[in-house]
């Protein structure tokens, strides 16, 4: 499939290995790294972006801002997006990059899309090739519409079978990274296939291409279908043409898991592929859960977290944070929302909070936090902390008794 997309966005028989100049379709830089390529782009000498249209900026990680430095980096990116004709901006509380770009029509089957976010691969979910750059990389986008890559190689990660009770996509993406490991999949194209991958949602889908990154992948793509063309559909005005890989494609590695032997899995600190299954776990106090970020803050994740809080209270600090307005507003329609506030649980502004350590719930040192994000590095979420990283079912059941639980025991 990889190749198939460099193929025509380069304009050559793009084959793995292969160095090609490529056409983006879509450049995307957050506040947290439109701040850097901007200044880049300045120092490059460039006065207008390439295209206007092709450039989305979601606000999401520092926001609301949180220091008076913050705010005016923000209002400097604000100006210049003005000046720039930049229409596709969605300022704070609108939700996460990750989230948006899909809500709003983005992320479409066999684009080349780039972010400067190392969770960018979470647009592969929609048969598109999503991958992260650093802010130099995004000026050169946006001075030229152009990025030279590397073409991966592809890998095959099939999964069959029928998820069990309280077994979510999230489960499934983690036992993936704790077999391949951190490095497993280093600049590898990772292709998701199998009756598993298949019966998961598109939320389900997100969650898996998402942590594609976690195993070193350049991008994780599922394969689109059905569901992939219901999602999009009045989201989008563009034209799209989905690819996929030929019978007899030829992949670096292949790897095969049965899904119906899985139960809950948490990865546990520091390392996003030391992963368990629940019950290996001794018992394990916390002082905070948090459910959100672009893994797993979506209505379907919401949901799931309420069904296991309600009629209950939480016994420690609860952080709900949706992915975005979209998400935020279904829920409350739905009263996901009052229930989650009813179980104790506070609720945030979408976007990322706490996830990246910058704001809204950072823990203290010695500190442990069940979440439902993408890395647990040392350090991440604040310094001397620890965070396991689980589904919502997991993190909602954690909430209510203080301690690693699974949802069975809820």
């Amino acid at each position: 499939m990889s190749e198939k997309i460099f193929s025509r966005a380069s304009g050559t028989r793009a084959k793995a290995n292969d160095f090609v100049i490529a056409d983006v379709d879509y450049a995307m830089a957050h506040d947290g790294t439109s701040i850097l390529a901007v200044r880049s782009f300045r120092e490059m000498g460039t006065e207008k972006v390439w295209n206007p249209d092709r450039i989305v900026v979601p606000f999401d990680h520092l926001t609301p801002a949180n220091t008076d430095t913050t705010a005016a980096l923000q209002k400097d990116i604000r100006e210049w997006l003005h000046a720039q004709g930049i229409k596709n901006f969605y300022d704070v509380g609108e939700g996460i990059c990750h989230q948006l770009l899909p809500e709003k029509g983005f992320a479409l089957p066999g684009k080349l899309i780039v972010g400067a976010d190392s969770h960018s691969c979470t647009y592969g979910a929609f048969g598109a090739f999503g991958t992260g750059v650093g802010a130099t990389d995004m000026a050169e986008i946006f001075s030229t519409g152009k990025l030279w890559f590397k073409v991966p190689e592809s890998i095959s990660i099939t999964a069959e079978g029928k998820l069990g009770k309280h077994v979510y996509a999230k489960d499934l993406t983690l036992r993936i990274i704790g077999t391949l490991g951190v490095a497993g999949a280093t600049y590898k194209a990772a292709e998701f296939y199998g009756s598993t991958i298949e019966s998961l949602s598109v939320s389900g889908r997100m969650t898996l291409c998402n942590m594609a990154i976690e195993m070193g992948a350049k991008a994780g793509i599922v394969p689109p279908d059905k569901k992939t063309f219901d999602y999009l559909k009045g989201r989008t005005e563009e034209t799209y043409e989905p690819v996929y890989a030929d019978e007899d494609a030829h992949y670096a590695q292949e790897y095969h898991f049965a899904a119906s032997e899985l139960e809950p899995q948490v990865a546990c600190p520091h390392n996003v592929d030391n992963v368990r299954g629940i019950s290996e776990l001794s018992p394990t106090k916390i002082d905070q859960a948090f459910i959100g970020t672009c893994t797993n803050g979506r209505l379907e994740d919401l949901e799931v977290a309420a069904s296991i809080l309600k009629g209950e209270k939480v016994a420690v600090r609860t952080l709900v944070i949706p992915a975005s307005r979209e998400v935020f507003l279904e829920a409350a329609r739905k009263g996901v929302i009052e229930t989650l506030l009813e179980a104790g649980a506070t609720i945030g502004t979408p976007g990322c909070g706490p996830c990246l350590g910058g704001h809204m719930g950072v823990i203290a040192k010695d500190e442990v936090c069940i979440s439902t994000a993408n890395r647990n590095f040392k350090g991440r979420m604040g310094t001397g902390g620890f965070i396991y990283l689980a589904s919502p079912a997991t993190a909602a059941a954690s909430a209510i008794t203080g301690e690693i639980t699974s949802p069975a025991d809820i």
